[in-house]
């Protein structure tokens, strides 16, 4: 399912995205990557592949699509350059969740605009809430969520990894 256009581009490319199957070949290749990213920074060295298979296990990424959520694909022409989904956890509320973007495409405003997609298409499925975790090691990304307004909130996660707890109340879409 092709999404409205974000107009996001740079002198060379317009990018697109898209909502995924998290089970899909391009869905899974893309969670893959998340987590190779992410463990990787966590144990501060390359994740292997078993460490990453490990992780998707741990964490599946099944509750992305139908009633319970969804997975947005960021595309530079055919190459998939980001992915990021929300999961709702109960009526009203969602956790952003599997957010990644290519180094090739940082510093872009692709994430901003990606988030900002993902909060779009939870407040039209009637989330009024979106809450999320971010490791400490995730500066980047703790940044990006407190510039586009996401403020911390007491615990709601038990996670050893939940360093940071932030959320946002969304504004209804029209």
């Amino acid at each position: 399912m092709q999404l409205e256009p974000v107009g996001l581009s740079n002198a060379t490319t317009t990018f697109d995205m898209m909502l995924v199957d998290p089970a899909s070949s391009v869905g899974r290749a893309v969670i893959r990557r998340f987590f190779k990213e992410i463990v990787g920074r966590y144990w501060g060295r390359e994740a292997t592949d078993v460490e990453v298979e490990q992780a998707m296990l741990d964490e599946p990424s099944d509750d992305l699509r139908g009633d319970t959520g969804f997975l947005v694909i960021v595309r530079d022409g055919e190459r998939v350059v980001g992915c990021g989904g929300a999961k709702v956890v109960e009526p009203g509320i969602a956790e952003l969740t599997r957010v990644f973007v290519d180094d090739s495409v940082r510093g872009l405003g692709t994430g901003k605009a990606l988030v900002r997609e993902i909060e779009a298409l939870s407040a039209r499925r009637g989330v009024h809430t979106l809450r999320l975790t971010v490791r400490e090691d995730l500066a980047e990304a703790h940044r990006l969520y407190r510039q586009l307004g996401y403020k911390p909130v007491p615990p709601f996660s038990t996670s050893p990894y939940a360093d940071n707890q932030l959320a946002k109340v969304l504004l209804e879409s029209r």
